[in-house]
């Protein structure tokens, strides 16, 4: 909201003032909203680096155009070399800040005169003006915050999305060990049972359970419609059979029509993508589409335009993945097996499409079952972006595993995979299950174990 021409009268709480830097921006253009009373400060150096990220269709691409459009609106017909108003009387204030040199120079201090150390500059030049008021400078990018540190200015990650503690992070699971073996039996032979039963606390809802008695023992979930424990059945899906009760809850979530959306989390070989895959291609007939996408993430965090070949040529790698497990169930069954081509057809009449996620932008995901694979390489925001653009009888499925990021601003607690899990888990139309054990191979589960 544009103010007069004058600054705005301090208020009586002291303020702090947070310096911002390109990472947070291209995180969550909405970043400079998240402080509160207190004041930002955004170096004219971050509006440089922008311009150069606002053309592509990439999600930084995105944030960057959002985030100049942003400034262009609230700084109205004024400049922005003076504090302005954010939004409103309970926010803070911002400016642009020039590129001056205080009394430390970061370019002298580090020998090299480079972006981040013009964005360190500026932080020591708000700090030198401002002494009795705490600058903080905050960043995604863990090194310029060691290099923040080291030149005694406060330094911290962005918080706003982030899990506060990813070790308890839900696993959409539990078990239950000394059942009573009459309830056991009870879920074998009405399929259900009652909580007062198993004597526990209501659990979110679609949680998964195993169920132990000195006998037997049973799978089962809660159903928040019923309100009851219900059995879980183990059974194939599109010739996938699962082969450990944690695949086994994750087909049914998947298959669950009453659940909208479901997370799959678990490291390399656990079975993720292909469980989403099968679970998929056995409901295709009650979508429109099939989407199964992915976000490029390039080795080395390289551009792919450093890629030999065309357009298609340059993604096929990061696809093939996709490929491999959409093969892998085609392979279920026998050439001359109409299943299988059935499978090609849907490949070219583009009813299944594998597709780079930037691709989805503008696509409508109405009557459409989606599946977002490597979804801890997406921002929260890119998530909620992604699941706000549902339409109706729409499924999403994202999975991934919240300890291999791939880029480099993001981690297990700031991803959005992580994020989505932890805020999400209490309600009907969701489901979770963390996949633990590796079903690729003896060698792939040693490598997981031990290296």
């Amino acid at each position: 909201m544009a103010g007069s021409e004058s600054d705005p009268p301090e208020t009586k709480k002291a303020r702090k003032i947070f310096v911002l830097d390109t990472s947070v921006i291209l995180y969550n253009h909405n970043a400079i909203n998240s402080f509160e009373e207190n004041d930002v400060a955004i170096p004219i150096t971050v509006l440089e680096e922008l311009d150069n990220f606002k053309k592509g269709n990439e999600n930084k691409n995105f944030e960057a155009r959002e985030f100049i459009r942003f400034m262009d609106k609230i700084s109205g017909k004024f400049t922005m070399t003076n504090w302005r108003r954010i939004n409103g009387p309970d926010k803070g204030r911002f400016k642009v800040v020039m590129y001056e040199k205080g009394r430390k120079d970061a370019t002298l201090v580090f020998g090299e005169d480079k972006p981040d150390h013009r964005i360190l500059n500026a932080a020591l030049k708000i700090k030198e003006d401002n002494p009795a008021k705490k600058v903080i400078l905050v960043s995604k990018d863990i090194n310029l915050r060691l290099k923040a540190k080291s030149l005694n200015i406060t330094a911290e990650d962005f918080q706003t999305g982030k899990v506060k503690n990813i070790d308890s992070l839900y696993s959409g699971k539990s078990t239950l060990d000394n059942i009573n073996p009459e309830v056991v039996d009870k879920l074998y032979q009405d399929g259900f049972c009652s909580m007062e039963d198993l004597e526990m606390e209501k659990p979110f809802p679609n949680h998964y359970l195993i169920l132990k008695s000195d006998k037997s023992s049973a799978l089962a979930y809660y159903n928040p419609i019923t309100q009851r424990v219900e059995r879980v059945e183990k059974r194939s899906v599109s010739r996938i059979m699962p082969r450990n009760a944690e695949q086994v809850f994750a087909l049914h979530a998947i298959m669950n029509p009453e659940v909208k959306l479901v997370t799959l989390q678990g490291v390399a070989g656990t079975g993720k993508t292909l469980l989403a895959l099968a679970g998929a291609w056995e409901q295709r007939r009650n979508f429109k589409q099939i989407y199964l996408a992915r976000p490029i993430v390039p080795l080395s965090n390289k551009d792919i335009g450093y890629l030999p070949g065309d357009i298609q040529s340059k993604l096929n790698p990061y696809m093939e993945p996709l490929w491999d497990n959409l093969k892998f169930i085609q392979n279920q069954y026998g050439e001359q097996d109409k299943e299988y081509k059935r499978i090609n057809d849907a490949v070219e009449s583009e009813k299944l499409l594998i597709t780079p996620l930037a691709y989805i932008r503008g696509r409508s995901i109405s009557n459409v079952i989606f599946i977002v694979d490597e979804a801890q390489n997406l921002t929260p925001h890119e998530v909620k972006t992604i699941i706000t653009r549902a339409g109706e009888n729409t499924k999403i499925i994202f999975t991934g595993d919240v300890y291999q990021i791939d880029t480099p601003y993001l981690d297990s607690q700031s991803n959005g995979l992580s994020y989505l899990i932890d805020k999400i888990k209490n309600h009907e139309i969701y489901a979770h299950t963390r996949l633990e054990k590796g079903e690729r191979s003896e060698l792939a589960n040693l490598a997981n174990e031990l290296l």
